[in-house]
């Protein structure tokens, strides 16, 4: 009998059928028997039957069984009933209650707690103690955000297997032996990582509680409201916790085809961001140099003005967390009765619209789940844990649970580095290169080989994956190389947008060389030709939705100048940021927790976001106030609600055609898996001829002969890369519980130019390269490629605009 394979067994004289391999206390479920566990959670993977509660009796077998652990077979006979079972069910209850506090009614897992239900479905009913039990000081800090009560816990390694075996961080473990175990960390060190807050969820019993949350709420006094996080890429499904209409915490939604019930902190603590009373809340139109509150009529008729005065010299940048709705009806407004080309929703230049085509193919394109199915994956260009966090537990969880193979080739290192199987690092600005190197190792024949070093890492990489079952994880320079890769190793490509939506958007029009359904349309100016208009005039007016150049764009400085000379600045926006504050008018943006619309995961599933609080203030829904403006423009759209939005993208976008809020439902459906898929359109003609690229022989600091990369730095100088922290955003700017977290510029650089610069020991560097200064502490770090160095963008400082250049590094002017 194979794992698999369809078996029946019998569970207190109820046949049930199930899957060979499947454990016991999951089969049973099938036959509406309900074995009781605590340490048992299927998604920290294997189980360890500690907690004993879910003991059974099999016939055949003398000794009561770990229901948990122990897997079905054709034929068992299983009792969960009898009166060993209840007498051993009694004993671990009334063990564990010997020392636990019975104070349910000051608890905050009070109402929804596990050992409650067991105490009262499968406890003896009295206490037979009457000695003093065990008491710790409590409740003490975990971490900044988790506080723990070491009397409530039950020691049934939930959290520490978490730390340990999930996000291996293995930071939590169990100290002490006997009576005096408890959980903690190392010499109490704060326990500060990127997905600690799911041990809150995980923990049976009220041992970990979240800061932000306690004794905010009662079990009875909340409503549960399902939505999707756009924070990032990873769109994670969320359960929001309202109480009187105001959201008190965020839990895990499962989604196994998304976020496998995980989620990061930013997404479970990001909320306090939605009630910062910073927000803007009502329409505003700049009078006398001043922004100040108007009707909704008096700022849509001064939006409408400005855009019709400016008509094709106006440009529209769609930021990341809009929906599709809000993306689909701003490239309508710009496009339509503005007659302009200029969409954007990323600050990379766009690709030409074949490129895009190409890459987007769907018999290329990658679930989430076809990682649990890979042989093999290549993270290629991007750090997981910064750019889709959940992507990056994804990738550890099959590598330790099914011996995946991991290869990854960045310019920076990664958090994943220690559980890869191979890496290999480039100079900034030259994956294109390597990527090429890649494909002609595993056989594209349009390109050399190439030789040194970079011809010894594309060996290694390509050694490791298997042809038919190997998932590319990719983001940054688009090229064909990609595709060709994926051609010659028939594997699958999963693309990381910049953006929360970024898949959506572009799909739905919000690209200056394509149209809805990527269909042809004039081409616009690019990101950089874009900033460079609105500069010179030849552009008067930004309309920016859901969107802050200012800060995200790698030209932040250069954006900031643009917007200051623009004609007319119309901005959606939740906040007054440094975009905003050049706006002539403003309206107030909707946060994922009140919006209605979908979004498009990066695998291409269309997922619901629903409100589960109402607008604050004079908000309203935006695709509501879009299509209001698009009428004053004179297009009439004849959208009345959010599901007509979507109606109307499903009309213009072949491959979504006939898609619906139904069909989506609570946790999406892929456009790759509908039938609709066929419409996807093809590139026009034959794909360009590629000309074969000479790479250099070593790229170990020099991108020398490398095309789009910066030329080799001088001796005294270093070249310099950029990437997004996961916490550089403005979410952690504005919730308190996770401004601890707010990153400070560092320059991290090897220890060999370290010591060739003579920065050892010193705390701060200035970094200057053409007139652009900024100010950096110094991090060392091992794995740096020697004449590289990095810098964290997004924090307003300009740093993106020393990208890919030389620069030179000297002690900070004043510093200690």
């Amino acid at each position: 009998m194979t794992n698999g394979e369809e078996i029946t067994l019998v569970v207190d004289g109820v046949e049930v059928r199930a899957q060979a391999g499947m454990m016991l206390v999951d089969a049973a479920k099938h036959g509406d028997v309900e074995i009781p566990v605590f340490c048992y959670e299927p998604k920290l993977g294997q189980p360890v039957g500690a907690c004993r509660m879910c003991l059974v009796e099999i016939e055949g077998i003398p000794k009561l069984q770990t229901a948990c652990s122990t897997p079905v077979r054709d034929g068992m006979v299983v009792y969960t009933q009898t009166d060993r079972v209840q007498e051993a069910q009694n004993a671990v209850v009334e063990f564990l209650l010997v020392n636990h506090p019975l104070d349910c009614p000051v608890c905050d897992k009070g109402g929804e707690c596990p050992l409650q239900d067991i105490s009262m479905g499968w406890g003896p009913g009295k206490s037979r103690v009457i000695d003093p039990k065990r008491h710790f000081q409590k409740p003490i800090p975990l971490s900044p955000l988790i506080k723990i009560d070491r009397e409530r816990c039950i020691l049934c390694y939930r959290c520490v297997r978490f730390s340990q075996e999930v996000a291996e961080d293995e930071q939590l473990q169990l100290l002490e032996r006997g009576a005096s175990t408890f959980v903690g960390t190392f010499d109490d060190r704060p326990y500060i990582a990127p997905f600690h807050g799911n041990i809150i969820e995980l923990c049976p019993v009220g041992a970990l509680t979240s800061d932000a949350y306690r004794f905010r709420a009662r079990p009875w006094d909340i409503e549960d409201a399902g939505t999707v996080c756009t924070l990032c890429p990873s769109q994670c499904n969320i359960k929001l916790t309202v109480r009187d209409e105001r959201i008190q915490r965020v839990l895990a939604r499962d989604n196994f085809e998304v976020d496998d019930g995980w989620l990061c902190d930013k997404g479970r603590f990001g909320y306090q961001m939605i009630e910062s009373p910073d927000r803007i809340t009502e329409p505003m139109i700049r009078q006398g140099g001043t922004l100040v509150p108007v009707s909704w009529e008096q700022a849509l008729e001064a939006a409408a003005a400005g855009l019709r005065d400016a008509g094709e010299r106006t440009a529209a940048v769609v930021g990341g967390p809009s929906s599709n709705e809000e993306g689909y009806l701003t490239q309508r407004i710009v496009r339509g009765p503005l007659g302009s080309p200029h969409v954007v929703s990323t600050y990379d230049d766009a690709v030409d619209r074949e490129l895009l085509l190409e890459l987007s193919r769907p018999q290329l394109a990658a679930s989430v789940a076809d990682i649990d199915r890979a042989e093999s994956v290549l993270v290629l260009g991007t750090d997981p844990m910064h750019s889709m966090p959940i992507i990056d537990l994804r990738i550890r969880k099959v590598v330790r649970r099914n011996g995946t193979r991991l290869a990854v080739a960045t310019d920076r290192p990664t958090s994943i580095d220690g559980v890869a199987e191979e890496t290999a690092r480039y100079s900034p600005g030259a994956m294109s290169a390597f990527v090429e190197a890649l494909a002609a190792e595993t056989g594209a024949e349009v390109y050399d080989r190439a030789e040194g070093e970079l011809g010894a890492d594309a060996e290694r990489i390509a050694g490791i994956l298997r042809p038919g079952s190997t998932v590319i994880v990719w983001a940054g320079e688009p090229s064909l190389a990609v595709a060709d890769l994926a051609a010659q190793l028939d594997a699958k490509l999963l693309e990381i947008p910049a953006g929360a939506n970024g898949r959506g958007l572009r799909e739905v029009g919000c690209t200056p060389v394509a149209g809805p359904g990527l269909s042809e349309t004039s081409t616009g100016l690019s990101p950089t030709d874009l900033c460079e208009a609105l500069t010179e005039g030849d552009v008067e007016v930004a309309f920016l939705v859901n969107a802050d150049p200012v800060r995200d764009a790698p030209n932040g400085p250069g954006w900031n100048e643009a917007l200051q000379k623009a004609k007319f600045v119309l901005a959606i926006s939740m906040f007054e940021d440094g975009s905003t504050k050049h706006a002539d008018v403003v309206f107030p943006a909707e946060s994922y927790t009140e919006k209605e619309g979908t979004v498009t995961h990066p695998d291409g599933r269309l997922q619901r976001v629903r409100p589960g609080v109402p607008h604050p203030g004079n908000a309203r829904p935006m695709w509501e106030v879009l299509a209001e403006l698009a009428g004053l423009l004179g297009d009439e759209t004849g959208i009345d609600s959010a599901g007509e939005a979507l109606a109307a993208i499903a009309q213009d976008v072949p491959f979504y055609a006939r898609i619906t809020e139904g069909e989506i439902g609570g946790l999406g459906v892929r456009w790759q898996e509908r039938e609709a898929a066929r419409n996807f359109p093809l590139a026009p003609g034959a794909r360009p001829e590629r000309s074969s690229v000479v790479v250099p022989t070593s790229h170990v600091g020099t991108t020398g002969g490398v095309p789009g990369a910066s030329p080799a730095p001088a001796s005294d100088q270093l070249q310099i890369g950029t990437y997004r922290d996961l916490w550089a955003a403005e979410v952690t700017d504005r919730s308190p519980a996770l401004r601890f977290l707010r990153p400070t510029q560092t320059l991290e650089l090897s220890p060999a130019d370290a010591e060739r610069l003579g920065l050892n020991g010193t705390p701060e560097v200035d970094v200057r390269q053409n007139g652009t200064s900024l100010r950096a502490r110094v991090a060392i770090r091992e794995r740096i490629r020697p004449g590289t160095a990095f810098l964290v963008d997004g924090l307003g400082d300009g740093a993106g605009a020393l990208a890919r250049h030389a620069v030179e590094v000297s002690a900070a002017e004043g510093g200690e």
